[in-house]
């Protein structure tokens, strides 16, 4: 335990939705979920506005929408997400070599390895600041806890929430943690709270006085005395700038259980190429290769494979993530899959490529033609798009397009052959709606917009960058907040 406040928890507020917020004006102010927009989608992050109904992270958004239907449910832009986390974790390296992120939202910053004078006034001064660089920069909001131990700092954060700060002095750490919940407490999840409340342990005051021969009684050796010392306010974690990761994985959720075993085989080797783009993007291998599925049931099953050595040849996954699915019965619906790989390292095994040499040709030519036959399907009889464009097949709400017409503006909405584009820019009042037939050639994807125009020095500008000064709205004009207010003839 440090006796100064010199470790800061920087968590950004509500991120994904702010951010989507600070990109499309007209959605300031009222309720807006990201996450997964279909029937089995879950909510990645609610806006402050939204959680007033309820709404809350790793919800269905089945359930989300039942209990606040006029929110903007939009799809997540991780583009977007990194560029504003790039950022701030700049702003965070430039108060010490000791920052240790642990999402792209969150970070923990050791200031006494940046110089900043172990005292109160000193450490509060440097976290008011951060959190003005922070909104000049990114236009977002951020909250900070300071204290003497990574939990206290994290704990702080979440009670400076939202836009805050919130300082932990030394020595005031058992008053203050006392009467909060046990689940405060880091690595109390629901079973462990369960087992602490048949003993009659709700708080952490109580976790305390229960003494740590009785936690070690209930809990086990390490987890009990562990716990024991965190309701005694004691973490003696350092602040570790690089975090090395276990395993890289990926999967997706599908809207209609999969019944269709070459289809399953086929998202599986897909899945695959995926999570070996991830693992090379990363620098790593890896020796295990395992898979996820998950039945109509909900019924979760995991299979994995250890190779000789760690390999990044996407030939050698995809047959090892094969192999293992036909370890797996999916004859009842697959709503689920997912491929990773473990047992990380920063090299290859070059011997590993020759026990699937044979095999890569007949898989690649394979990809090839399953490619093709997708594309035709997918183009329904249509002409085809300009070689080179990238068109998606559906147009998600809240991603972002440019019309050549109108600029820049995001989906709101898409269906029976249309899509409902508002054209708006973060600079920009907000913007009309207008209408177009899915296939419109002079509409196209388009990339993120910075939140704030021209950087610090600049700021927000009331002013649109791209929206054509003929459709910014006049005083006591409607801004179209109608769907499908006009239709394009396109």
């Amino acid at each position: 335990m440090r006796p100064a406040p010199t470790i800061l928890h920087l968590d950004m507020d509500a991120f994904f939705a702010a951010a989507e917020q600070a990109a499309k004006p007209s959605l300031r102010g009222k309720p807006v979920v990201v996450g997964g927009i279909g029937p089995r989608g879950v909510v990645s992050t609610a806006s402050y506005e939204a959680r007033v109904f309820g709404i809350r992270s790793a919800m269905p958004t089945a359930q989300a929408r039942r209990l606040c239907p006029n929110a903007a449910y939009l799809t997540p832009r991780f583009t977007l997400y990194r560029q504003v986390s790039e950022a701030v974790m700049e702003l965070l390296h430039a108060l010490s070599p000791l920052v240790e992120p642990l999402s792209l939202d969150e970070a923990f910053v050791d200031l006494e390895a940046g110089g900043v004078p172990p005292e109160t006034a000193a450490v509060r001064g440097v976290g008011e600041q951060l959190r003005g660089d922070i909104r000049s920069v990114t236009g977002l909001t951020g909250s900070v806890g300071l204290a003497g131990a990574k939990m206290l700092a994290k704990i702080a954060s979440e009670s400076a929430k939202p836009d805050g700060l919130v300082v932990i002095e030394p020595g005031t750490e058992r008053e203050l943690l006392g009467p909060m919940t046990v689940r405060t407490l880091p690595g109390v999840g629901p079973a462990t709270a369960e087992t602490l409340r048949r003993a009659g342990i709700h708080t952490v005051a109580e976790t305390a006085e229960a003494g740590e021969a009785e936690l070690v009684r209930l809990l086990g050796r390490a987890h009990g005395a562990g716990l024991y010392a965190m309701a005694l306010g004691r973490d003696d974690r350092p602040v570790v700038a690089e975090r090395d990761a276990k395993s890289i994985s990926v999967e997706d959720t599908f809207e209609v259980d999969l019944t269709d075993r070459t289809r399953v085989r086929s998202e599986v080797l897909r899945l695959a190429d995926r999570c070996v783009q991830r693992l090379r993007a990363a620098g790593r291998s890896g020796r295990t290769v395992v898979i996820k599925v998950r039945n109509y049931d909900f019924s979760t099953l995991t299979r994995s494979e250890t190779l000789r050595g760690p390999t990044d040849d996407p030939a050698v996954i995809r047959e090892a993530a094969a192999r293992l699915l036909e370890m797996v019965d999916t004859t009842g619906g697959v709503r689920l899959l997912g491929v990773g790989v473990s047992g990380l390292a920063d090299f290859t095994q070059e011997d590993l490529f020759a026990q699937v040499a044979t095999e890569r040709e007949a898989e690649e030519t394979a990809k090839a033609a399953a490619a093709a036959a997708e594309a035709e399907a997918a183009g329904g009889g249509t002409e085809p798009h300009e070689a080179g464009e990238e068109r998606p097949r559906r147009w998600h709400p809240g991603l972002d397009v440019v019309h050549e017409e109108y600029g820049a503006g995001w989906v709101q909405g898409s269906g029976v052959g249309r899509v409902t584009v508002r054209f708006e820019t973060p600079w920009s009042a907000p913007g009309r709606v207008r209408t177009f037939a899915v296939e419109d050639p002079a509409l196209r994807p388009g990339e993120p917009l910075p939140l704030v125009r021209g950087g610090p020095a600049d700021g927000q500008s009331s002013e649109p960058a791209i929206l054509p000064k003929s459709l910014s709205p006049g005083p006591g004009e409607d801004t179209g907040s109608e769907v499908g207010e006009e239709i394009s003839s396109r």
